[in-house]
């Protein structure tokens, strides 16, 4: 049994990674020839002043290199659930039926957020690429993308509280029931990942401490003898990677908006499917899991009140990545550390998310 369910978990990654890998080329042309790329580089910061340094650095990278490249994520992982669930339903067999993960009290949450957040963070790049020049023009604004991410997530919150009747966190000798305070929690959690997204910021960067966050999300589901979900977990590793191959240094493509929502919002789902609904601890070794996620928000945070307070900057540019730029790192050596830093957290967040 445990051999099925291994192949079960590792067949999805492998196919989602190699249709990642077919599509590239497609989507990689259309992008291209419709030169889905900025107009204009520069951006400003949260605070809504010019980001000088980061403008600075990136001047030469954010025009003539294409946008939404994190489509080729979402769109694997989509077509390997319908590839491997349509196999089974016309193929019935004792084979078919092991392969397919695709389950309504496992994966049919994950997956209608990984499109959700991918659609919307398509249209997003899809304005911000048309608008014409000036600093961040186009796009959502950020107040329109909390409120969307609020909404995916207050939506889901309360499938979690009133279908599945979840109202605890999960914790090392008992779960804690929180009742409705679950619902806001949810939200927060995922407002919480998503400003963490803009890790999006260097060649490679987010495409592998997402691929790191997930497999560990993926192990802690197989040890929850969640199978369904671990596949689903390993089937989204298999597409981000798909996408790196293509977005390590030099990029052809970037994540953005399209990728990093996607990611985000499904990485909530994950953390509480693998928490008390699963009687682990999901959602208490995310920020563990998610190290570099949360640093990323930190750094922004502390930033901006240090702006706001003290009149000063702590970092000489948000978020945290940034900042090793513009001390004189290579970016290649920026992205290699935070790799390295992913992994060791994801494996301890991995260790202690299976502790009973």
């Amino acid at each position: 049994m445990i051999i099925d369910d291994i192949v079960k978990t590792f067949i999805p990654a492998a196919l989602s990674f190699f249709i990642g890998i077919a599509v590239a080329p497609f989507i990689t042309e259309y992008l291209y020839r419709n030169k889905m790329w900025k107009k204009k580089a520069g951006k400003r910061g949260f605070d809504g002043q010019e980001a000088a340094i980061f403008n600075r650095l990136h001047e030469h990278k954010e025009v003539g290199t294409p946008k939404m490249g994190g489509v080729i994520i979402w769109l694997s992982a989509f077509l390997v659930t319908v590839l491997l669930w349509s196999i089974d339903q016309v193929f019935p067999n004792a084979i078919t039926s092991k392969i397919d993960f695709f389950s309504r009290n496992q994966t049919w949450i994950p997956l209608v957020t990984l499109l959700i957040g991918g659609l919307v963070g398509l249209i997003d790049d899809i304005l911000e690429v048309s608008g014409s020049g000036g600093y961040m023009s186009g796009g959502l604004s950020l107040k329109k993308r909390l409120i969307i991410v609020s909404t995916v997530a207050m939506a889901v919150a309360l499938w979690f509280h009133f279908k599945l009747d979840v109202s605890s966190i999960g914790w090392f000798g008992g779960d804690i029931h929180i009742g409705i305070l679950f619902i806001p929690l949810f939200i927060l959690v995922a407002l919480a990942i998503y400003s963490g997204g803009v890790i999006d910021g260097i060649d490679g960067l987010a495409g592998g401490i997402f691929a790191s966050i997930f497999a560990a999300y993926a192990g802690i589901a197989f040890y929850q003898q969640q199978i369904n979900l671990a596949s689903f977990c390993a089937l989204v590793v298999g597409s981000i990677l798909a996408f790196l191959w293509f977005n390590i240094p030099p990029a052809r493509f970037y994540m953005s908006e399209t990728g990093t929502m996607a990611l985000t919002l499904t990485l909530a789902v994950v953390a509480f499917m693998t928490d008390s609904l699963g009687e682990g601890h999901g959602l208490i070794v995310l920020p563990i899991i998610a190290l570099p996620l949360v640093l990323t928000t930190l750094s922004d945070i502390v930033q901006i009140s240090s702006k706001k307070m003290r009149g000063r900057k702590v970092f000489l540019v948000a978020p945290l990545h940034h900042h090793f730029e513009a001390l004189g790192w290579p970016a290649y050596k920026v992205t290699m550390r935070y790799w390295v830093i992913g992994v060791v957290f994801a494996i301890i967040g991995l260790i202690i998310g299976i502790i009973r």
